[in-house]
């Protein structure tokens, strides 16, 4: 475990780089176990089957490893293990554990080879095969890019089969009975006279057991939970507001600080006054910290008080003050130099496209993530370790990150994942977790809970990458000929693995996400992917690159549709060759009654289908031109996740991200002026409203090969639909975001 940690802490590569720079594990490696982490706390007469269940004397214990940041992730994980075991996930106990190799994420690690997520070629399963392997080598243990329900799918059902035939093990050995005579249901182990056994009346003898690993998985004609409407395991605590996030959090002994680091996000800072801020009543202490200070206090307004009374001077920002020198970075970026890699270049694109062709210039700002809860964490620091508590995605990173500022080893750093009041990518980063050791590692013993303030989350946010699209294309005889679309951006993928101390190879899949995996057979294709260099500090927004690239590529293809003179459905339907994806394309097509029923003056109605960690997802928006602007009427969404194991959660999921997509298109972006981000609150980077909420329809199709997560792919198609139906309803072309700067919205 040692070496996997040592390996797993150095060279996990983000994007579609390679792992470990080439390093290839062995077949023994990858096939051994981690070391269930369970076992090193087991009390006498509690049992542990595998790193996910533990039974005690008077409770049952799932873990759930995979950070619940606002998707419903722990209950749906919950019922994976509870269809096999045979429980109520309403009557268990659900942790999230500890951080431990044992929790690997195979299927990140897998999304990110550089294949069509529909090639099942032998060398695309392959690499995938391998990238999994090496991330379970590796302990990679992450929640992210809509990965926790394919990576949970098979091996929390695998735990809970496991721990309940050894459990029924338990129970012939203690009854006598043979094993095939015992059933099990509701938490016990039935008898064959009907007699029940409680799963935690049999702990200390299973303890003596061997687990079973053969198991069988039920068929899902067989299933109790999944795949039926489910009530979550959480959905009772927040409706009435008393969940416990990491925001509310308090431990005995605690204080509270506030901080401020320069707003120009990375500059330094180059003096600072704070004889006033001292002097302030529930003040205890004003300390340094990298790049800024923090003000610790008795309660956090009085923390955020005193902040406010401190004088600084800050330097310059590192990179451009204004924002039209960010965008003419990006515009200088579409040079050889600077050509990432050519994704796709089918027929003979050069020479269709050096005659006449069409042409467009399309861009998409820089994004905040701005979750309703702001970073907060809780850090005690001791002589032999430290405890952390907070919401995040990357517990092992985290572990060594305060291991660092700590000066212990990282496996002395307990962690406590909490829930997360919205993500959205914001806790992929370390800083607000590191600014808050540092802060502990100067009052030792002493609990310590920062919080930052909303406007400090915003400013001092990793925004979504600013990014910038030319497209060409040739239309002929009613059909779309050719498309080109070349996509600059700065790199996510290295943006991040900066600041985890980790190196990138490669090219960046997420500059053309949501592009260059199209599956239209056009005749001449090219899609490339520029990388610009890094600008202000970037980092994974929720889906990441496909909804800016996606909106590039189905904004354009809807131009050369029209220009073509055909139907935007139709002529993607004559173009998908593949056969998941074109239904998804009909389905939407009948939900929405394309072509069954002509739009009235002044109404439109736009298509996109984007796919995103192998989701495709077709949304067809309708809109009306009213005297107070454009009114989004409804919007139609089918997609393909192969399985869809809560199909209430699924569909919230959906609405959810079809209404982030749509209120981001329209009202959001961040600016630069003098370094500094201009938006830094609700209500200068709005969502959309209530009343600008239009009826959601949805359906999930179960005909992809494979089970995927649906919590980012909803938002990507919704921008580029949104347009097209604008251009139907309006004719005006909207080639940039935000929607707001060139059309009113009712």
């Amino acid at each position: 475990m040692g070496r996997a940690r040592t390996i797993a802490r150095r060279t996990f590569l983000i994007g579609s780089a390679a792992i470990a720079g080439g390093v290839a594990f062995g077949v023994y490696a990858v096939r051994t176990p981690h070391d269930n982490p369970l076992r090193q706390s087991l009390a006498p007469g509690e049992a542990t089957f595998n790193p996910f269940v533990k039974i005690t004397g008077d409770a049952i214990v799932l873990i759930l490893p995979h950070a619940d940041v606002g998707q419903g992730v722990q209950s749906l994980q919950a019922a994976l293990i509870a269809e096999e075991l045979d429980v109520d996930p309403a009557h268990v106990t659900l942790s999230f554990g500890q951080p431990d190799a044992a929790y690997y994420n195979t299927a990140l690690a897998a999304d990110l080879a550089p294949f069509m997520p529909f090639d099942d070629s032998r060398m695309a399963k392959t690499v995938r095969s391998a990238l999994g392997g090496a991330a379970k080598v590796m302990g990679i243990m992450a929640t992210g890019g809509s990965s926790s329900v394919p990576d949970s799918y098979d091996k929390l059902r695998h735990a809970g089969a496991v721990a309940r035939e050894t459990l029924k093990r338990a129970a012939a050995d203690q009854t006598g009975h043979d094993v095939t005579s015992l059933r099990t249901q509701g938490g016990a182990v039935i008898l064959p006279d009907g007699a029940t056994l409680p799963y935690t009346a049999l702990a200390a003898t299973a303890a003596r057991v061997e687990p079973v690993t053969e198991v069988s998985l039920r068929d899902p004609s067989e299933w109790r939970l999944l795949g039926k409407p489910m009530q979550r395991t959480d959905i009772i605590s927040k409706s009435t507001g008393t969940q416990t996030y990491g925001i509310d959090l308090r431990l005995e002994g605690m204080v509270h600080a506030a901080l401020c680091t320069n707003p120009r996000q990375g500059g330094a800072m180059l003096g600072y006054d704070a004889g006033d801020a001292k002097k302030m009543r529930g003040v205890i202490d004003v300390v340094p910290i990298t790049g800024g200070v923090a003000v610790v206090a008795d309660n956090t307004w009085r923390a955020f008080q005193a902040i406010e009374a401190i004088r600084f001077d800050w330097g310059p920002a590192p990179f451009p003050a204004e924002m039209q020198g960010h965008w003419d970075a990006v515009a200088a970026s579409f040079i050889e130099d600077n050509l990432d890699k050519t994704w796709r270049d089918e027929g003979d694109v050069g020479a269709v496209l050096a005659a006449e062709t069409l042409s467009a210039e399309y861009r998409s700002p820089y994004v905040a993530h701005q979750p309703l809860e702001p970073l907060s964490a809780v850090v005690r620091i001791s002589d032999g370790g430290a405890e952390v508590w907070a919401a995040h995605q990357l517990p092992r990173f985290l572990q060594d990150k305060v291991a660092a500022v700590a000066g212990c080893a990282p496996e002395d750093v307990l962690f406590y994942n909490q829930f997360a009041g919205g993500s959205f990518g914001h806790r992929l980063e370390f800083d607000f977790i590191t600014r808050t050791a540092e802060i502990a590692v100067q009052m030792k013993g002493t609990p310590v809970k920062l919080t930052y303030r909303r406007e400090e989350d915003f400013i001092h946010d990793y925004p979504r990458q600013i990014g910038m699209a030319r497209a060409q294309g040739k239309v002929k005889e009613g059909k779309v000929e050719a498309f080109a679309l070349d996509i600059a951006t700065p790199s996510v993928a290295a943006s991040q693995a900066s600041r985890l101390g980790q190196p990138i190879m490669g090219p960046d899949g997420q500059i053309v996400a949501g592009a260059w995996t199209m599956p239209y057979a056009i005749p001449h294709l090219r899609v490339r992917g520029f990388r610009t260099p890094e600008l202000a500090p970037v980092s994974s927004w929720r889906a990441v690159g496909a909804p800016v690239a996606g909106f590039f590529a189905e904004s354009w293809l809807d131009e050369l549709i029209h220009a073509a003179g055909a139907d935007p459905l139709a002529e993607r339907l004559r173009l998908c060759t593949n056969p998941v994806h074109m239904k998804v394309l009909e389905a939407v097509a009948e939900m929405s009654n394309w072509g069954g029923s002509a739009m009235s003056a002044g109404q439109g109605r736009g298509v996109a289908m984007v796919e995103s960690f192998g989701v495709p997802v077709a949304e067809v928006v309708e809109v009306t031109q009213t005297p107070e602007g454009i009114r989004i009427d409804k919007v139609f969404v089918a997609a393909d996740v192969g399985r869809v194991l809560d199909p209430v959660n699924f569909e919230n999921n959906v609405q959810g991200g079809v209404i982030w997509g749509l209120g981001h298109a329209i009202n959001a972006e961040i600016t630069f002026s003098d370094g500094v981000a201009e938006q830094d609150n609700f209500y200068t980077h709005e969502g959309l409203r209530f009343h600008q909420a239009p009826e959601i329809t949805v359906r999930g199709l179960e005909n992809g090969p494979s089970v995927r997560g649906i919590g980012e792919p909803p938002v990507p198609p919704a921008a580029p639909a949104l347009a097209n139906a604008i251009f139907a309803a309006t004719g005006q072309r909207l080639r940039e975001m935000p929607f707001n700067k060139f059309i009113d919205f009712a």
